[in-house]
């Protein structure tokens, strides 16, 4: 039977302790310590900020907060988070990208754009959206089948099925044409504009930095793509008493509920790239990580084979694959889809008996929240069993889509999509590594591997 006989856990086995960076030394200087910022944040943390409930420091001259306290960070982000925006460095480096869509939109226009998308993103709406998913994993099977005798890039065959997902799932067609395209977007401003620069976190936000200039022409490049798709969208068509097919219908529909308002075009395209971006790119980096945890974690693989073929057997209920779902929620702790949350104090205010000035800087970072030693038993360790013991962790201690008003809305199309595939994925193949050189995680919006490392896929 195993899983621990089916669910009744624990059983101790050897523990995986996947590598990570080195922690830096407590006395680092202000140059070294901007100079590993900006390659990685997460090389930049001492020991201290896996110990201590906050870490009090300076930040270009203003006061600068680290939070691992579950209290401190509802104060922020739910109690008070009207108080804390965006930082200047932040809305450089998304609003390109983004525009002012959902994940950077402020006080009025987000809650506009939030009541608005909300029908769109219900478990009723996205259980609608399941058939693209599964139908392009399954897609997906078949290709690493036909290429199973010879060392795979799972990296990038992740990035290729999910957006293929955002592709279908948003837009009822392919991306065959448009997704080169769509990933030479995602990968060039991941490798040049993606990463703040001095100048980003030093001038205030309506100073350009050079970094600015260059990023306003990919703007003007990428937002005439998403036009483009948004017009083979609209070609396709829809009768008007059909039901929704996909995201975008759902999408166009949306009214807000207090005014009747229903998105621009230039805001349905900010809110399309939005999902597109937020949603592939951090569902294939999760399931990357995941698929390399399972390849050091041989028995954890084998369990959760064997949960996906009992569960295949009644049709894939992803209700039934809650070793599964573990498996993603002990994968997104370790490697949280975004590894900062970076604020700004828009007033005054009062953090744990600790002052807070106008534009002093916050930071809730999940790396060190998940990774905290004095809120997770051997926290270094990959352990999914943690996640099905009936006592869920604390909801500000666990942030892999956030808390509280600006909670992920895309949440649980993310977990739906994620547990799905792997199950499949992992019900089909036996996944090893070829190379053991360890693969470090990465700083840069979300949690990146620094490299794309070969496995093999043996057909189980």
């Amino acid at each position: 039977m195993s899983i621990a006989e089916v669910y009744d856990l624990p059983v101790t086995r050897k523990r995986l302790v996947p590598p990570c960076p080195p922690r830096a030394p407590d006395d680092l200087s202000a140059f070294a310590r901007m100079t590993l910022i900006s390659r990685s944040p997460i090389a930049s943390w001492s020991q201290r900020a896996y110990e201590e409930e906050i870490i009090r420091g300076r930040f270009f001259g203003r006061s600068s907060f680290i939070l691992n306290t579950p209290d401190a960070i509802r104060h922020v982000l739910v109690d008070n988070y009207e108080n804390y925006t965006r930082t200047p460095a932040a809305f450089r480096v998304l609003r390109p990208m983004l525009g002012e869509g959902l994940l950077i939109a402020e006080g009025r226009a987000w809650k506009h754009q939030r009541r608005t998308l909300a029908p769109a993103f219900t478990p009723r709406a996205i259980a609608t959206l399941v058939p693209h998913m599964i139908a392009v994993t399954d897609e997906t099977i078949a290709k690493l089948r036909a290429a199973s005798d010879r060392p795979v890039d799972l990296r990038e065959t992740m990035q290729r099925m999910t957006l293929e997902i955002a592709g279908r799932t948003m837009f009822s067609f392919g991306m065959d044409r448009h997704g080169g395209t769509l990933r030479d977007f995602v990968m060039d401003y991941g490798k040049r504009l993606a990463r703040p620069r001095f100048l980003d976190m030093l001038l205030p936000l309506s100073w350009p930095s050079p970094q600015d200039f260059v990023r306003a022409r990919f703007r003007k490049r990428w937002t005439a793509f998403v036009a483009m798709l948004m017009a083979e969208r609209r070609a396709a068509g829809k009768t008007s008493d059909a039901p929704p097919r996909d995201l975008f219908d759902l999408m166009v529909a949306a009214r807000d509920p207090e005014t009747g308002q229903a998105f621009t075009d230039a805001q349905l395209g900010d809110e399309i790239a939005t999902m597109i971006l937020a949603g592939h790119e951090t569902t294939a980096t999760a399931l990357f990580w995941a698929l390399y945890l399972l390849s050091l974690d041989p028995a954890t693989q084998e369990d959760l084979a064997a949960e996906a073929k009992a569960v295949a057997v009644s049709g894939f209920e992803i209700e039934r694959l809650k070793f599964t779902r573990a498996v993603i929620e002990e994968t997104m702790r370790l490697y949280p889809p975004a590894f900062l949350i970076a604020r700004a104090a828009a007033g005054p205010d009062t953090i744990a008996g600790m002052p807070v000035r106008r534009r002093d800087v916050v930071l809730i970072a999940p790396w060190l929240l998940h990774r905290h030693e004095k809120l997770w038993h051997d926290p270094a360790a990959f352990v999914p069993s943690r996640f099905m013991t009936g006592t869920p962790p604390d909801r500000f201690a666990y942030l892999p889509f956030g808390v509280g008003a600006r909670v992920c809305i895309g949440a649980h199309f993310a977990l739906v999509e994620a547990t799905l595939a792997l199950a499949k994925l992992i019900g089909a193949f036996r996944v090893a590594l070829v190379d053991k050189q360890p693969v470090m995680p990465v700083g840069v919006v979300t949690t990146q591997p620094d490299r794309s490392p070969m496995f093999t896929v043996t057909p189980r």
